[in-house]
């Protein structure tokens, strides 16, 4: 069964709002796309290394094939921490006008803040928008049915959390210092000026800003183009949960997953480790459910035997990170849990061309106004050529580290504060009213969000019962 297949199998209320709801998220990714593109041209606009139509155009392509690439040739790890950020089940468990309400809400909570910022010229995250929209979802459905605080998987926020609290820091701290280094390898006074008038940098220089400009436009559609992956995954796994249930990409691997059930029987075994009830009945469904299944489209209800898969999942974490269980077994249970985890942590190919397309798309429109903010306001000075060269390459290098890490990170966070840490190191002074300004909308971005996307729950609940 093809996407168009499953999306008009369902009524006509469902169909509509799923349109709607497939429409806003690849406009957030498209909005994504303008409300960052600032953080990776500024720099070579305001150095004059690059005309701002062929800058936007080149940092778009880049932002392109970063989330094309990403995905296609690594992982969806980034697209899966958004996504498990709001436990799955609750878009199954609840009824289903509940879940139409949860990812309409958290989708217009984003799309309004992100908008709203990029209208007053503030760099804010777009990270945070969509994770603080998320949670807003969670906390309003568990209050909403009387369960207090646990729609949200907080465990998983407080890893995003964590690193997207660490990355500005990282970014200011280590551009400052790549900027000092610079100064005493590199005795060209030019390089610690602003450009005066039409005047270019060296060539030299002029091709690593316009390097680093690539690498944080590819680093950043390498991350945040996974979050708005993550963000259409929790769109169709709301809306079709019986199509979506078990990997799209690899319905083949049925029987590699009816292979493994035994595989971990037989370490658990070996290796004299007890299987607790709950996996040995996760083990029993998926065998009972893939005997004789050549693809997952043989299964019927595939909802349960995706949380099985991912409990199970689980549970070969908790026995690999167990102290108690010896080094060959880890290696052995690790091996098996990243056999089972592409059936339920997958991308369909058509969400990640989609969101490829508007990401590189949204990047090259709207640039200005963030871009004054961030080359004009945040120092007493205008970038110099040292500066944009050091704000960028550390910002590129923290988010590519940071794709490797699995984490989401903010490119606006990571360059803002790693420009603002070049000014400190280069005395160039820093304007306290803006970095008062864009501290401030950091600080509030995140619970501003998870208020408006729980009101906006709250007020559809109320509307839609």
């Amino acid at each position: 069964m093809t996407f168009w297949d499953a999306a008009f199998s369902l009524p006509a209320l469902p169909l509509l709002f799923l349109a709607i709801a497939l429409l806003v998220a690849f406009g957030f990714e498209f909005i994504n796309g303008f409300h960052d593109t600032a953080n990776a041209v500024t720099t070579v606009i305001y150095t004059h290394s690059l005309q701002p139509t062929p800058a936007v155009l080149y940092s778009g392509t880049m932002n392109f094939l970063g989330a094309l690439l990403t995905v296609l040739v690594g992982s969806a790890t980034v697209a899966f921490s958004i996504v498990n950020l709001l436990p799955v089940d609750l878009l199954i468990e609840a009824n289903s006008n509940a879940a139409l309400v949860m990812v309409l809400s958290l989708l217009l909570a984003g799309v309004v803040w992100n908008l709203s910022t990029w209208a007053v010229g503030l760099p804010v995250s777009s990270s945070h928008t969509l994770i603080g929209s998320i949670l807003g979802v969670g906390i309003a459905n568990s209050l909403w049915l009387g369960q207090g605080l646990l729609g949200v998987n907080w465990a998983k926020a407080g890893e995003v959390g964590l690193g997207l609290l660490i990355s500005p820091i990282i970014g200011f701290v280590a551009a400052g210092a790549m900027l000092l280094c610079l100064r005493r390898l590199v005795k060209e006074p030019r390089l610690y000026q602003p450009p005066v008038g039409d005047d270019r940098p060296p060539g030299w220089i002029r091709a690593v800003l316009i390097a680093t400009c690539g690498g944080v436009s590819f680093a950043h559609g390498s991350n945040d183009g996974q979050k708005g992956m993550g963000l259409l995954l929790l769109v169709l796994v709301g809306f079709m949960p019986v199509h979506y249930g078990l990997s799209v990409n690899r319905p083949e691997m049925a029987p590699e997953v009816f292979a493994a059930v035994a595989e971990i029987r037989d370490v658990y075994q070996k290796h004299q480790i007890p299987v607790s009830g709950p996996l040995d009945q996760d083990l029993n469904t998926l065998k009972h459910e893939l005997d004789g299944k050549t693809t997952f489209h043989d299964v019927k209800d595939k909802w349960p035997l995706r949380k099985a898969i991912f409990r199970t999942t689980l549970a070969l974490k908790e026995a690999e990170a167990d102290s108690a269980t010896p080094g060959e077994a880890k290696s052995e249970l690790k091996a098996l849990r990243e056999k089972l985890i592409p059936a339920v942590e997958f991308v369909p190919i058509w969400v990640v061309f989609g969101t490829a397309v508007a990401l590189g798309i949204g990047t090259t429109i709207g640039y200005k106004r963030i871009m004054v903010t961030v080359a004009e306001k945040i120092g007493k000075t205008h970038l110099t050529y040292a500066q944009g060269a050091a704000a960028e390459s550390v910002a590129a290098a923290t988010i590519m580290l940071a794709d490797f890490a699995h984490l989401p990170v903010s490119t606006t966070q990571v360059l803002s504060s790693g420009v603002a840490g070049t000014m400190a190191a280069n005395h160039s002074g820093i304007q306290g009213s803006t970095c008062r300004k864009i501290l401030l909308a950091w600080v509030l971005t995140l619970p501003a969000c998870v208020a408006l996307a729980a009101a906006l729950f709250t007020i559809g609940r109320w509307i839609v019962r």
